[in-house]
């Protein structure tokens, strides 16, 4: 079942807003169990987890940042 362009909307909100730092913190607290590796390892480890938070989320963002496809045309009211 395909999301309306408004629920998309409010879903990447709330991802952005609370997944994200969620994600965040959990991501830290797994390099740091790891106990500081170094500095390349810890850079390929964190842009590995930057992109693996995205790819679950792509359908929800996709088309947000443009216009509602949904809603009338404002040249039509005229």
């Amino acid at each position: 079942m395909a999301m309306s362009y408004k629920s998309r909307r409010r879903w990447s909100l709330v991802i952005l807003l609370i997944g994200l730092p969620i994600y965040i913190v959990a991501a830290v607290s797994i390099v740091n169990m790891l106990e500081r590796p170094s500095l390349l390892v810890e850079l390929a480890i964190y842009v590995g987890l930057g992109l693996l938070w995205a790819l679950p989320f792509k359908a929800v963002f996709k088309g947000v940042g443009r216009a509602d496809p949904d809603a009338p045309d404002e040249d039509e009211g005229a």
